[in-house]
């Protein structure tokens, strides 16, 4: 059942063949929308700089070689070359009747299923998820339920970050307060305090420490004192880093507690994560040194300043000198550089990935640059394997700046969210009061969260935007409400027709030009899935629903299904508003959006 777009490029395709010959077999027809006619194809121009040929004589012999009498009418030359195409409306709707024969909708299966390891939301222990982890949630949780709509596997990776310096003032504030202390309980629902109580310690001991060397001896002992908490901060570094059962113990109920906040965030979001997915930093910790050995004896990594370091091919500073990604530092520490390197062999050799993407901050694109160009020169990264950094843009608040409290810090995500549900229930409660609470509450859930998710996903990844919840809720306009709107009102058409005895037909009706373009609209949904899950571009699926929910608006009004009298005409475009709840139901499901039985 292959979409318009496909037919009609593999019509022209042979069609270049019998005209010009088996050389021009791989030329693009260049099929587009066209609003003179359902499509366009594009192809002379090109064709006639190959040839030497004027493009609308081109156009002619396309038009001659061309075989197009079971799928549209005779095309028609129009400007300098373009070829207008009208699909015959039966074969519009005998392609809508396979489609709603089809379980998967469409969805074309891979020709050879992928294996695609993808690295999102990585949010730290012992720290508040705020509004800059939303993105990389939400955006990298859609590009896992795509591609496995698409039938790839897709390898959750939560590269969250529970190891390195900050351990030693955790580890070492934990046991002052106590591990059953009121203040321990804050990692599970507001971790950030927790952090802050810890660093506040140490940044005060480190300034007694600063300042008791020239103060007088009688206050030597409220110096040391300080000077305490920030030494045994740095020795207990050290000590949870070479092995320690202890010091493993406590950092283990850190990071427990701090996976209980982040279920909090993630139930909340509706994602897919789990704990299986944690693929934290100390989970490469015992590879570290051996990727600096195996960099440096195969001559990738060399010293430089007492730093070992690789110098990937193409990379220069402001100086134009070779730029160093350090894999060990001067004092023997490893950074982020090192625990990139091990996971991306890991997930290669161990993982079997055919493709690796990263949903990170976009201000990370040099690092990943210059990671994936040192593992493709050790060899830890084929040329078979793709990997790609998507990048993720900024959340921005109405003064167009990162969005932030008013005190400057970062806005925890929670409070978002949970401000975005309160203002959903806000309005349920106003237009629906006569639905039980418990239907209520799962709608403003739905509704809150679907709306804060959508207004990211219909943003192209890279992209900023601007936080506005009134425009995220709002029932009009390229919104995650309005969406929902559309399958609750087709969900209640079902619900009536159910009532009335009325059944849908075996197969969507598609007569008039409403519902012609909304049939050529759902034709369209495996299509745009399948470049959604190759190009890791979610926007795109938000730009297709919505095109959609508006080409049955356009239906609905234009072709009424319970009060027309006609029994198979009735049936008919119930069976076309069913298909068109399931696509939109599984394109929302794709984003990680729900759709309430009603609003």
């Amino acid at each position: 059942m292959p979409s318009p777009e496909i037919a009609l490029t593999q019509r022209f395709q042979s069609a270049f063949v019998a005209a010009f010959g088996p050389e021009h077999a791989d030329a693009d027809p260049i099929i587009r929308p066209s609003q003179f006619a359902d499509f366009q194809c594009n192809a002379a121009m090109g064709l006639a700089k190959r040839l030497g040929k004027k493009p609308r004589d081109i156009a002619a012999e396309i038009l001659a070689a061309v075989d197009l009498d079971d799928i549209a009418e005779t095309p028609e030359i129009a400007g300098p070359g373009f070829l207008n195409i009208r699909l015959r409306t039966e074969w519009i709707a005998a392609q809508a009747a396979e489609l709603s024969a089809d379980a998967r909708l469409g969805i074309p299966a891979p020709a050879a299923a992928q294996t695609v390891v993808v690295d999102y939301s990585a949010p730290n222990v012992a720290k508040e998820m705020h509004v800059g982890h939303l993105r990389t949630t939400v955006v990298g949780d859609s590009v896992v339920r795509t591609l496995e709509k698409l039938g790839h596997t897709a390898i959750r990776q939560n590269h969250i970050g529970d190891w390195g310096t900050p351990f030693g003032m955790l580890i070492e504030h934990l046991l002052e307060v106590g591990e059953d202390s009121a203040e321990a309980t804050l990692l599970k629902t507001d971790p950030n305090a927790f952090y802050q109580a810890a660093r506040a310690k140490f940044d005060t001991a480190e300034a007694d420490g600063a300042a008791g060397s020239s103060e007088d001896a009688q206050d030597g002992q409220d110096v040391q004192d300080g000077q305490d908490f920030a030494s045994r901060a740095r020795r207990r570094v050290a000590t949870l880093q070479s092995g320690d059962a202890e010091s493993l113990r406590i950092w283990t109920h850190l990071v427990d507690l701090s996976k209980q906040y982040f279920h909090r965030i993630y139930d909340m979001l509706d994602v897919t994560l789990t704990d299986d997915d944690l693929a934290g930093e100390s989970s490469y910790n015992d590879q570290l040194e051996i990727v600096c050995k195996d960099l440096e004896a195969d001559g990738v990594a060399t010293i430089s300043d007492g730093a070992l370091c690789v110098f990937p091919e193409g990379f220069t500073g402001r100086d134009e000198q070779p730029l160093p990604l350090i894999i060990r530092k001067s004092d023997g520490g490893y950074g982020y550089a090192t625990t990139d390197l091990a996971a991306i062999r890991h997930r290669v050799r161990d993982l079997g990935a055919d493709r690796v993407a990263y949903v990170v901050g976009a201000a990370q694109e040099l690092h990943f640059q210059m990671v994936f160009t040192a593992a493709r020169e050790a060899g830890w990264l084929p040329e078979s394997v793709e990997a790609r950094h998507v990048k993720i843009g900024s959340v921005l608040g109405e003064d167009g700046k990162i969005l932030r409290t008013r005190s400057g810090a970062s806005l925890r995500l929670m409070a978002l969210l949970e401000e975005a549900v309160a203002a959903a229930r806000t309005v349920i409660d106003e237009l629906r009061p006569d639905l039980p609470e418990a239907e209520r509450e799962q709608i403003a859930h739905d509704i809150g969260i679907g709306g804060v998710k959508y207004a990211d996903l219909s943003t192209a990844h890279d992209s900023d935007y601007t936080f506005d919840l009134d425009r995220m809720l709002a029932l009009t306009g390229n919104t995650a409400p309005y969406l929902q709107y559309a399958v609750a009102r087709i969900r209640s058409i079902g619900r009536k027709a159910e009532v009335q005895g009325i059944t849908a037909a075996a197969a969507p009706r598609v007569e008039n030009g409403a519902e012609r373009a909304l049939a050529l609209q759902l034709l369209d949904f495996g299509p745009t899935l399948e470049q959604v899950g190759a190009e890791y571009e979610p926007h795109r699926l938000c730009a297709y629903l919505f095109s959609l929910a508006q080409a049955f608006t356009s239906f609905y009004e234009a072709s009424p299904i319970l009060k027309e009298s006609d029994e198979e005409l009735r049936a008919g475009r119930l069976a076309l508003a069913q298909l068109t709840e399931r696509v939109l139901v599984d394109g929302l499901d794709a984003l990680g959006v729900n759709a309430p039985q009603q609003m």
